[in-house]
């Protein structure tokens, strides 16, 4: 082997570790929607959690990926400690699914099924059609679908690569002694460790050793316990992702870690007796590519098995290592690990809008209510509402900006784009509810008392603001298109209310029933509630224009003004029902 070998093994590797991480971005975005249901059906069965992780780690071909994803759900309060633990349980099988895959390059024969199988005859077809998809499709599913197919050929080429690159190797000594001392079986346990806590994928140390066995030079008896030490070293890309994270997520991270020393260890110890009392022969043969494979989906099964009715106990030694502090801990409001699946990302994004939309709601709802009975409490209420919009829309813009960076597709796009639209308005109307008791205060404050027909106009254009701040909520909430429907022939209705009050307020100050001060705040309060009416048509636009995935800004609400008759039919009713007063 000369410097030109080392340099395509190099090459190889490069290429290998490219093609996994391409094909796995691809897959994860590809699934994020699957995965997100996936998730959202997780119970606290054990059985459940476990099919979770295997089946989230199969699709997206990385174990580590899928403890990142456990930390920042465990981080999220999306997840409780328990279920993490299933799951992650479940990811450490999922993941021997790409050894599995990557055997097909030990395949050998003459046979022309055989030759078929083999990724040297396929994967050229694979990555046409990946350039094909990549260059000439606009649909962003099919641009995934031909990134994955380019991932998968790189891959597989990186792994051919590679066993050429070795296969002289196994004329040179030095490499075959090398091999010898791996027969050690604690010393191939810290090489397996190292080895893919260096890289960070144990998939990817398993494939480099697959690449290493076609040498031949690679016994039984030294790539298993390399095997056992990769699990643990995998576990070093959930350990930095725990750092700065809750207690609860620290706790998920080192379940992952003891889970696997527990089982290398047990495991170990039962390979160590067989192979001083028996002796297998087998130990001493050349591992093959499916060998390999298999020896990895064993020794997770068997880890899994032996640990999944100790999982309560893992838990309890989490506690136990990681004790609770004295004061509460708050969870982190959304998670950047997150990021990486953009269907879950803003999955947390939109529920913790919907806990600013509720705040914001509450807060105007309240603010109405104090104009006829004002309570201190509710207007202290209201600020703290309005402080926590605020502070919600600084995170949650934020953390919008930087999913905004990620490859999303048409729905995530549309979804992303409402929610930074959507934080704006709910955000204007907490704003507002502050305005009104302002308003409020001034009015007990200075003794101010309407005449008894503005207090009629008023608790019409009053009831008419709770209404549509509750239906654009509400539509929002539950992302329902007909709920948002509804609010904008009343937001017409409102605008016209506005108009109506201000010149028959005008005429109550011409003739004197209403004072000057009065009139000041009547204007202020009318103002406000047109304004919220703006901003929940608004919230109502972005949520039709995210069912039609319409990028465009408020089509929808352009499409329902334009001589519609469900409008027309719905400004009537409203018009009958808050206008009586004309």
């Amino acid at each position: 082997m000369d410097i030109f070998d080392v340099l395509t093994l190099v090459g190889g590797l490069c290429l290998f570790l490219f093609g996994m991480n391409l094909m796995g971005d691809a897959l994860e975005r590809s699934a994020g929607s699957k995965l997100e249901v996936m998730i959202g059906k997780l119970t606290t069965g054990k059985l459940a959690g476990l099919l979770t992780g295997l089946g989230v780690t199969a699709v997206i071909q990385s174990s580590s990926a899928t403890t990142v994803m456990v930390v920042g759900f465990v981080n999220s309060k999306l997840m409780t400690l328990k279920q993490a633990i299933h799951v992650i349980m479940g990811a450490n099988i999922g993941t021997t699914v790409t050894a599995w895959i990557l055997s097909l390059s030990g395949i050998s024969g003459s046979n022309m099924f055989l030759k078929l199988l083999k990724p040297s005859s396929f994967t050229p077809v694979l990555a046409l059609i990946g350039i094909v998809f990549v260059m000439f499709t606009k649909s962003n599913k099919k641009k995934d679908i031909g990134v994955v197919l380019l991932g998968f050929a790189t891959l597989m080429f990186g792994m051919e690569t590679m066993t050429d690159a070795v296969s002289g190797l196994r004329e040179i000594p030095a490499f075959q002694e090398m091999f010898l001392m791996f027969k050690n079986p604690i010393l191939g346990v810290i090489v397996g460790a190292v080895l893919t806590a260096v890289i960070q994928s144990s998939s990817a140390s398993v494939g480099i050793l697959q690449a290493l066995a076609a040498t031949g030079a690679v016994s039984y008896g030294a790539a298993i316990p390399i095997i056992m030490g990769q699990n643990i070293g995998t576990c070093v890309t959930a350990m930095i992702s725990s750092v700065g994270t809750t207690k609860n997520a620290k706790r998920a991270a080192l379940v992952h870690l003891s889970f696997n020393i527990i089982g290398t260890v047990i495991c170990l110890i039962v390979f160590s007796l067989v192979k001083v009392l028996l002796a297998p022969a087998l130990l001493d043969e050349a591992a093959s590519f499916a060998g390999i494979a298999t020896s990895h989906s064993v020794f997770n099964i068997v880890c899994t098995l032996l640990l999944l009715p100790m999982s309560g106990i893992l838990e309890r030694l989490a506690y136990k290592l990681i004790p609770d502090a004295k004061l509460p801990e708050k969870a982190s409001e959304l998670d950047d690990r997150l990021l990486s699946t953009p269907a879950i990302a803003l999955e947390c994004a939109y529920n913790l809008t919907c806990d600013m939309a509720k705040a914001a709601t509450d807060a105007l709802l309240m603010g109405v209510d104090c104009l006829a009975s004002y309570d201190k409490t509710k207007a202290d209420a209201i600020r703290d509402a309005e402080d926590k919009t605020d502070h919600l829309e600084d995170v949650i813009g934020s953390y919008l900006v930087k999913l905004s960076m990620k490859q999303l597709n048409e729905t995530e796009g549309a979804m992303a784009s409402m929610l930074l639209k959507a934080i704006g308005d709910f955000e204007r109307i907490s704003d507002h509810a502050v305005n009104i008791i302002e308003s409020a205060e001034e009015m007990r404050e200075k003794k101010i008392v309407f005449s008894e027909g503005a207090r009629a106009e008023m608790n019409s254009l009053c009831a008419a603001t709770k209404e549509i701040v509750t239906l654009s909520f509400r539509s929002f909430a539950e992302n329902n298109a007909e709920q948002a429907n509804l609010v904008e022939p009343l937001e017409q209705v409102i605008d016209r209310m506005k108009e109506l009050l201000r010149t028959r307020h005008i005429d109550r100050l011409r003739t004197g029933e209403c004072g000057i001060e009065a009139g000041f705040v009547w204007s202020d309060l009318i103002t406000n509630m047109e304004r919220v009416s703006d901003h929940c048509s608004n919230i109502a636009g972005c949520v039709m224009d995210t069912k039609e995935q319409n990028m465009n800004l408020h089509e929808s609400l352009k499409l329902l003004r334009s001589d519609n008759a469900f409008c027309r039919e719905k400004y009537t009713e409203y018009t009958k029902k808050y206008l009586s007063f004309v």
